[in-house]
């Protein structure tokens, strides 16, 4: 696998997709863009038995995308996305703007080109009863958002495996869902709905690794 590559120019600026300065001086067509922006089913994971909390990210033949850690000694939500377990090459930062994350702004940095991706932001008292976020631009304006479906009052007395959908508007783009395994915490994210690529790959990647981070630390798993 690669190093992830440098993030080049996306298929053109649309609702969450910013456009891409020159890195470092190169010029913009110079750069390439990293095979995980291809991807429209991955599986993200929970690594068991880590010091630090982290998570993994495979395509659907099982080969490693992206590698998450949870920064250490921070009381704010911190994630750290790298191209692989090396952590040689980071590529996003995720990271709460308060500690107390009852309707928490996470800014979303591409860490490449220094370039603020997006902003995910909790609806704290929509979430009390079904899940929400939303999904903003570099401005914090909200252009998206990202629902829980199905039997969410159920799961908040069971532990129910739950299930997502990412919206632009009234469209659904695409979909994150549980596993049900009492032994690997896992769920698959599929964007193929998104067939114009209007929701930034970096932004809805990031939206499925906090979800995975806040699950891990609400079930204390």
């Amino acid at each position: 696998m690669s190093d992830g590559g440098d993030p080049g120019p996306g298929p053109g600026p649309g609702p969450g997709r910013p456009s891409f300065p020159s890195l470092g001086g190169v010029a913009r067509g110079a750069l390439s863009r990293p095979s995980w922006w291809g991807v429209d089913r991955v599986v993200l994971e929970r690594k068991v038995l880590a010091i630090a909390p982290q998570f993994m990210v495979f395509d659907a033949e099982g080969a490693l995308l992206l590698f998450c850690q949870h920064k250490l000694l921070t009381l704010k939500e911190d994630l750290r996305v790298y191209a692989d377990e090396t952590r040689k090459t980071e590529l996003l930062t995720i990271k709460a703007r308060q500690i107390i994350d009852f309707s928490a702004a996470y800014d979303v940095v591409d860490t490449r080109t220094g370039d603020k991706v997006g902003v995910l932001r909790r609806r704290g008292l929509k979430s009390l009863v079904r899940d929400e976020w939303q999904l903003c631009d570099a401005d914090d304006r909200p252009f998206g958002k990202l629902q829980e479906t199905g039997a969410a009052l159920l799961r908040r007395l069971l532990p129910i495996p739950q299930r997502f959908q990412l919206q632009l508007g009234d469209e659904v783009v695409g979909v994150i869902k549980q596993s049900w395994n009492p032994f690997v915490f896992k769920a698959e994210m599929d964007l193929s709905l998104d067939t114009m690529g209007r929701l930034d790959r970096r932004l809805a990647l990031a939206m499925g690794l906090l979800l995975m981070a806040i699950d891990r630390r609400q079930t204390s798993i």
